[in-house]
């Protein structure tokens, strides 16, 4: 599976801070939970990679 390839999969994702001073994303789907766990200087470089896919994600043209 590669990052173009479409799933119908419906997913629940949790972002938060944990009580360990981590940032965890939690992710549900299908009855398979998968909690992932950042130092918070890893989660900003996630939040940019974020940032910087919105940006690209608006300047293609949608198809039809």
């Amino acid at each position: 599976m590669g990052i173009n390839n479409e799933r119908d999969i419906e997913a629940n994702m949790q972002i938060g801070p944990t009580d360990l001073g981590m940032v965890r994303i939690f992710i549900e789907a299908n009855g398979v939970e998968i909690p992932m766990d950042f130092e918070p200087e890893e989660a900003e470089e996630i939040a940019e990679e974020i940032r910087a896919a919105i940006i690209a994600a608006r300047s293609v043209k949608k198809r039809r």
